[in-house]
This record gives structure tokens, C-alpha cells and sequence, in this order.
């Protein structure tokens, strides 16, 4: 089927208290990996690309892809720009044909965030595309993406004023999660969680969560998140395929002997996430 939109799809995954995994792809294989653990699950996906996958070969590139296996794919598929950083990146995919859109203006003060992050909105709605922002700052670093100093966490009040003057239909909070690799096992604040969804009415988005102990995902699904970011322990499965092929047979040169076992083992990531997620089915 067609490209969709993550609007309908975060409807639904928030009335039915699950949400949709949303992973980042760098090349084809990550691409059809996704598609072919949706598939086999029967579930809705979200595939996205952060700033620097876009710098390393252009949205055209990846938006080629993802339209090309969701074409042929059974399952609903949304190409989503994943932390947009500025509004000339977020109008390039909205122009590409991505069919959601993130702008993070976190890295500015309050009322910076909220007037970029309106200005992408007023852009975007008009075409019918849904817009994620962010309030807080996820730790770690990722690409070039990497956490501020000061306190980094989603204060409740602040959502609720930020989703009421920008009009955005998702957000990413902060309540412990960072980019990259974590050092130790991350504690959530929960709680805080809890307060904003009480404030927030819009779907909520945990970001940083390779790494995250399984049972403290379903946690924070229980508590509102309906869309859930996975990007590093992608590259982390794609990179061991290649090496058991290459540390097995050195003299290999033909990259789709060590690409189909990246590909393989990135499929059983995304359906063990697809599965903790809840989506599964769901299509």
C-alpha cells in the first residue's frame, strides 16, 4: 500500500493502549528488514531518518526506499523525519513526499522551541501531515544528536502550554532516556510520565530507548507512550551480521553474502520490539 500518515496509526495505538515502533534505517536492507518483520507480524511501522543519515545520501534516497517497500508491503508504513533540526531540513522531507514530520527545537529556550516548532506545524498541516515535537532534552548522543546540560526532563506544565500554542498532533518527552549506549540500566521517571499524560491529551513518544529494559517500555506504554524510537541497537544487529560473515570468511567481497545476514538479524530485532510494543496484529 501507499505511504500513510502516523497520525491515524498513533490514534488507534492510543486507544488501544500499545504503541507503534519506530525505527531508524540506513541503507536498503534496514529498510526491507522492517517492512519484512511488519509483515510477518502484521503490524503497523514507523521508519525514520535522523539529520545525519539524511547528510550521509539525501531524503530522495531513503524516501525511495521506504515508498518503494511500502508499496509492496501489506502493513500501513509512515516515513517520519526523526529529530528534525531545523525548519529548512523539516520542509526538504516535507517537499520529498515523508508522510511525518518531526522538528526538535529542544536545544533552544522555551519560547524558541514553541515558535519554530509552530512555524513547521503551519507548513505542515495544510498537506494533512502530522508534526512531532519535543520538550526536554534526551540525553547520550547519537549521530550528531546529543543532550544539553541543565535538567533535562519534561516539566508537565510546560508540555501542556507547549502542545496548546504550537498545535502539534505528537511529543516526545524526557523522563530518563538517552541517545546511543548506555553505560548502566536507565531509570524512568515514570511519574513524571504519568503527569504530563494527565495534562497532555496529544500521543506521547519515548525517544532513546535501545537499551531500555523490555518491561520498562510496556511500563511507560501503560502510562501513554504510543510511539517508541529504536535506533541504535539496529545498527548494533546490522554491523553483527557483517562481521560473523567476514570474521567467518575474510575473503568475501560480495556484500550481499554479509548484507542479507545484517538484514536477517535487524528483521528478529524489529519483531521482538514489535512485539513489545504491542502492535502485532494491529495492521
Amino acid at each position: 500500500m501507499a505511504l500513510v500518515t502516523s497520525k491515524e496509526l498513533l490514534k488507534k495505538a492510543q486507544e488501544g493502549h500499545y504503541a507503534i515502533g519506530a525505527f531508524n534505517v540506513e541503507n536498503m536492507e534496514m529498510v526491507q528488514a522492517v517492512v519484512a518483520a511488519a509483515e510477518e507480524l502484521k503490524s503497523p511501522v514507523i521508519m525514520q531518518t535522523t539529520p545525519s543519515t539524511i547528510k550521509y545520501a539525501d531524503v530522495d534516497y531513503f524516501y525511495a526506499n521506504v515508498r518503494v517497500a511500502a508499496e509492496k508491503a501489506s502493513v500501513p508504513v509512515v516515513m517520519h523525519l526523526d529529530h528534525g533540526s531545523s525548519f529548512e531540513l523539516a520542509m526538504k522531507a516535507y517537499r520529498a513526499g515523508y508522510t511525518s514530520i518531526m522538528i526538535d527545537g529542544s536545544h533552544g529556550t522555551f519560547e524558541e522551541n514553541i515558535a519554530v516548532t509552530k512555524k513547521v506545524v503551519d507548513a505542515c498541516h495544510p498537506g494533512n501531515i502530522p508534526v512531532e515535537a519535543e520538550l526536554g532534552k534526551v540525553g547520550g548522543k547519537e549521530d550528531d544528536l546529543e543532550g544539553g546540560d541543565g535538567n533535562p526532563y519534561t516539566v508537565p506544565s510546560e508540555a501542556a502550554e507547549f502542545v496548546k500554542a504550537t498545535g502539534i498532533d505528537s511529543l516526545a518527552v524526557a523522563i530518563g532516556t538517552a541517545h546511543g549506549v548506555y553505560k548502566g540500566i536507565p531509570k524512568l521517571d515514570v511519574n513524571r510520565l504519568s503527569e504530563i499524560r494527565e495534562v497532555v491529551s496529544i500521543p506521547l513518544v519515548l525517544h532513546g530507548t535501545s537499551g531500555v529494559p523490555d518491561d520498562a517500555v510496556r511500563e511507560c506504554i501503560k502510562r501513554g507512550i504510543c510511539k517508541v524510537n529504536y535506533a541504535t541497537d539496529l545498527r548494533i544487529a546490522f554491523s553483527e551480521g557483517v562481521k560473523e560473515v567476514l570474521n567467518a570468511n575474510p575473503d568475501t567481497i560480495d556484500p550481499k553474502k554479509y548484507n542479507a545476514v545484517g538484514r536477517e538479524k535487524v528483521k528478529q530485532y524489529v519483531m521482538s520490539k514489535i512485539k513489545v510494543c504491542g502492535s502485532d496484529g494491529k495492521a
